[in-house]
């Protein structure tokens, strides 16, 4: 097992989807920063899309302008194309098959919706509002909506097909302002397990996703550390991403998170190359 030190970040986005930058704004940046790989990630729920994913008719001309930069800093620092792509049943799923006429070098996948009857409700959406639409839909059953996302979230590891799951408890967002559930109780935590499980088994790499932390609404990264525990005891590849929508953001609180990894018990980070990934020190 090869054990390289390098500065990575997976999880970017730009003005193609809700990011604050351009691409070559944000490739400047991280190159600045001293990255040694970058990867792009536009929010994509391809072929339809919502106005914070790229424009279904603007899959194309993401894809180009992260190529041309790929070339731009080709001795300078490894560019790689990606997305962070939604599960959504029946509508769109992370599945490199759905995405071949783009050739991304790795899919995120993600679960942000979460369909109920008669109506969805979004995993990071509004706090406030969010209460509203699960008094709405699911009788104010917040238990019930949490292990809705979980359950969606296992179905995207056993039909998907992706390289990284993102930010595997989201649902915690709903946890930011007031309590929505106990992250405690006994029920909680066996979704939890169950999720760590399905993630070994579906063979991908878990995020540590500090987005939260510089959007100010938590106070430590996603995965919580007790679930980095359960991925830790089962096995799963972790890597460090910043979910980064400005790019002086693209570290944000990676050796705080690298902290977290280790008293996990964690001693490597992973790092993705095409079609290969590789292990670096913590």
């Amino acid at each position: 097992m090869e054990i390289i030190t390098m500065k990575c970040n997976y999880h970017t986005h730009t003005t193609f989807c809700d990011g604050k930058a351009s691409p070559e704004e944000t490739a400047r940046i991280a190159f600045e920063k001293k990255f040694d790989i970058l990867g792009f990630s536009g929010h994509s729920m391809y072929p339809f899309s919502s106005d914070w994913h790229i424009a279904s008719r603007e899959h194309s001309a993401y894809c180009a302008e992260i190529e041309r930069l790929k070339k731009l800093y080709a001795s300078k620092m490894q560019i790689m194309l990606g997305f962070e792509a939604d599960y959504i049943p029946g509508v769109c799923s992370p599945d490199f098959d759905c995405y071949k006429e783009f050739n991304p070098d790795y899919l995120i996948g993600s679960v942000h919706f979460i369909p109920c009857k008669d109506g969805f409700f979004e995993a990071d959406g509004n706090p406030d509002q969010v209460r509203q639409q699960v008094a709405s839909l699911l009788k104010g059953n917040t238990k019930l909506a949490v292990q809705k996302y979980f359950a969606l979230e296992r179905e995207m590891l056993q039909k998907g097909n992706f390289s990284i799951i993102g930010h595997a408890d989201l649902i915690r967002k709903q946890n930011s302002k007031s309590r929505f559930f106990d992250e405690n109780e006994l029920w909680y935590k066996r979704e939890l397990k169950a999720t760590a499980k399905a993630i070994l088994k579906a063979g991908v790499c878990a995020e540590i996703n500090t987005g939260g932390m510089a959007r100010g609404y938590m106070n430590t990264p996603y995965p919580s550390p007790y679930f980095l525990e359960l991925l830790h005891e089962e096995g799963v590849p972790i890597t460090l991403c910043s979910d980064a929508h400005s790019p002086n953001f693209l570290d944000y609180a990676f050796d705080e998170a690298a902290t977290y990894a280790k008293k996990a018990g964690y001693t490597e980070l992973s790092y993705l190359v095409p079609g290969e990934l590789k292990f670096q020190k913590i």
